[in-house]
């Protein structure tokens, strides 16, 4: 979550039209998501400098897909001002599972994050799913000295269509304490449904601390795999 105010790119002020704007979180390659209103009526702007790995038309493809079967935000508009790509969508009910109440408080939101992804996993239909995040396509894009590093992935245990980045700022809670929506489909997609778990259960311990997988996948309800779960966080760091 940004630390301060940030700067309030052209296209954010033309959609807000006078409304509030507040920042409410930075990514990893200089993008932030701008949150424009307050309440039920919110709406939210994620704003983003080029980068290879950001196709922000891509993802507005991918939550009108996923809209059919799943809750996830509303696509409002797309666009690019200049060099910033923009993603405009409607707010969902909930906050983020690491709102500082839940931070204060992580195992009903670690039970949600859980039971969300497995909602997720059982109800967006594989075979619809035009879209791929498959361990195969996935080290496809690494240099040839990082794919011998991987070698082969392990067996696929499920294919489902994952999320494609299950870190828990992505599960959003109601207030008692139960999954309400998913946010940031950038790279959905079908893969075995560890690619998701491995993450899911890493992003635990970095965003609460101590080891919170017993809880996590009891209520996903399959049991932790070691060897899959090493592959696939080792694919993650590998893509950087």
């Amino acid at each position: 979550m940004p630390d301060g105010p940030r700067q309030v790119p052209d296209v954010v002020a033309r959609i807000a039209a006078g409304r509030p704007i507040t920042a409410v979180w930075d990514n990893e390659v200089g993008g932030v998501t701008f949150q424009i209103g307050h309440g039920p009526g919110r709406e939210f702007v994620k704003v983003a400098p080029p980068h290879p790995a950001v196709d922000l038309h891509l993802e507005a493809d991918k939550l009108g897909w996923a809209a059919s079967y799943v809750t996830v935000p509303r696509v409002l508009g797309v666009g690019r001002d200049g060099a910033v790509a923009w993603l405009h969508t409607a707010g969902l009910a909930g906050t983020t599972a690491v709102h500082p109440r839940w931070i204060a408080n992580p195992r009903p939101a670690v039970r949600a994050i859980a039971t969300g992804l497995r909602a997720l996993h059982d109800q967006l239909p594989v075979d619809r799913c035009p879209y791929s995040w498959s361990a195969d396509s996935r080290l496809a894009g690494l240099p040839a000295s990082a794919r011998g590093e991987l070698a082969e992935p392990p067996p696929v245990d499920r294919l489902v269509v994952c999320h494609g980045d299950a870190c828990a700022p992505n599960t959003l809670l109601d207030e008692d304490a139960r999954w309400s929506g998913h946010v940031d489909f950038g790279a959905l997609g079908v893969a075995d449904r560890w690619a998701d778990l491995a993450v899911a259960a890493w992003s635990l311990r970095y965003n609460y601390g101590d080891d919170w997988s017993a809880d996590f996948f009891a209520a996903y309800g399959v049991p932790a795999d070691p060897g899959r779960i090493d592959y696939y966080l080792r694919l993650w760091d590998a893509e950087g």
